[in-house]
C-alpha cells in the first residue's frame, strides 16, 4: 500500500459523558470533530449516536439527521455502527440501515465484551450482509479474534461479495474477551486474510493501551488505521485523550513516518468500493464465490 486510510471513532456506546467530558455526544459535537480530523487526514468516520442525556441510542430520526449533517459538512464516508450497544435489539440493528449511511460496520461473531456479550447470531450476520448488498452499502467486516475471519471466508463464499466488490476487514483488538493488541496476533490475522479475496484490505484498532502497538503493527505489515475516543480515552500513562483529534494527528504522523501518507476520501472511496458522492451505489453479488 502506498497511503494510509484513517477511520475516526469519536464517540463509541461505552464511556459516559460525565467521565469522558470531552466525548462529542451531540449532533454539533460530532459534526465539529468530523470538520477537524477531516483536516487532518481522516477519510472516514465510524459512527455511533447519543440521545439528550447523552445514552447510546439507535433512534431512527437521530440516525438520518446524523448521516445528512456530517454529508453536508463534511467530505467523510460516513460508516454507521450496527453493533450499538451491547444490549441493543437485532431489529434495532438492522434498522440501522434504513438511515441510508454509506459504509455500515458487520461483527463476523459473537465476543465477550468485558463484562457483558456482544452477540452476532450467524442468522443476524448473514441477514446483515445481504441487505448491505441490496443497498449498495459497503460493510467494515469487524474481527474480534481470529476465527471470526473464518466465518467471514464462509460468508463470502456462500453469499458473494459485498456491495461495491471490494472486502475490508477492521481487526479490533484488546477488548476484553477479543484477541490481544499485539504485533503476533496482528500478524497471524494478517496471515489468514490472505484467505479472504485477493485485494482484501483490513484496518486495526487498538483498544487502551493497545492502541499505539498495533498502529505500529498495522502500518508495518500494509494495514490501515482507526482510532478514536471510542476505543482509547488515555493519550500517555496518566494523561487523558483532550479530543479525537489528537489522537487523528498522531496517527497520520506514525502513517507519514511509516511514508504511507494518508488517503483522502476520494482515494479511499476508489479503494474500498464505496461510490462517488452523489453517485448511485455500486451493484452486489449474491452469487457464490471462491475465493483466492
Amino acid at each position: 500500500m502506498t497511503g494510509t486510510v484513517i477511520t475516526v471513532a469519536p464517540t463509541g456506546a461505552e464511556s459516559s459523558k460525565a467521565d469522558v467530558p470531552a466525548l462529542p455526544v451531540t449532533l454539533d459535537e460530532l459534526v465539529a470533530t468530523a470538520k477537524e480530523c477531516e483536516a487532518l487526514g481522516a477519510a472516514i468516520i465510524h459512527v455511533h449516536i447519543r440521545d439528550d442525556d447523552a445514552r447510546p441510542t439507535l433512534d431512527q430520526g437521530r440516525l438520518r439527521a446524523t448521516v445528512s449533517a456530517l454529508r453536508e459538512s463534511t467530505g467523510l464516508i460516513v460508516q454507521l455502527s450496527s453493533g450499538g450497544a451491547v444490549t441493543d435489539p437485532e431489529s434495532d440493528r438492522l434498522a440501522v440501515l434504513d438511515a441510508g449511511p454509506e459504509m455500515a460496520s458487520c461483527t463476523m461473531g459473537t465476543v465477550n465484551f468485558g463484562d457483558g456479550v456482544f452477540l452476532n447470531r450467524w442468522e443476524f450476520v448473514v441477514d446483515l450482509h445481504t441487505r448491505m448488498q441490496e443497498r449498495g452499502i459497503v460493510p467494515e467486516y469487524e474481527i474480534f479474534d481470529l476465527g471470526q475471519l473464518a466465518s467471514l471466508q464462509r460468508l463470502l463464499s456462500k453469499y458473494g461479495l459485498p456491495a461495491g466488490g471490494h472486502v475490508h476487514v477492521d481487526l479490533v483488538m484488546g477488548v476484553p474477551g477479543g484477541m490481544p493488541a499485539t504485533t503476533a496476533a496482528l500478524v497471524a490475522c494478517e496471515q489468514a486474510i490472505r484467505d479472504l479475496p485477493a485485494g482484501t484490505t483490513f484496518s486495526a484498532t487498538g483498544i487502551g493501551r493497545g492502541a499505539i502497538p498495533v498502529m505500529l503493527a498495522s502500518l508495518s505489515a500494509g494495514g490501515h488505521l482507526r482510532v478514536g475516543m471510542e476505543d482509547t480515552i488515555t493519550y500517555a500513562k496518566g494523561r487523558a485523550v483532550e479530543s479525537n483529534m489528537q489522537l487523528v494527528a498522531r496517527a497520520v504522523g506514525f502513517a507519514q513516518l511509516a511514508q504511507r501518507p494518508p488517503l483522502t476520501a476520494r482515494e479511499t472511496r476508489e479503494l474500498l468500493g464505496v461510490p462517488a458522492l452523489g453517485q448511485p451505489p455500486h451493484p452486489s453479488s449474491r452469487n457464490g464465490l471462491k475465493t483466492a
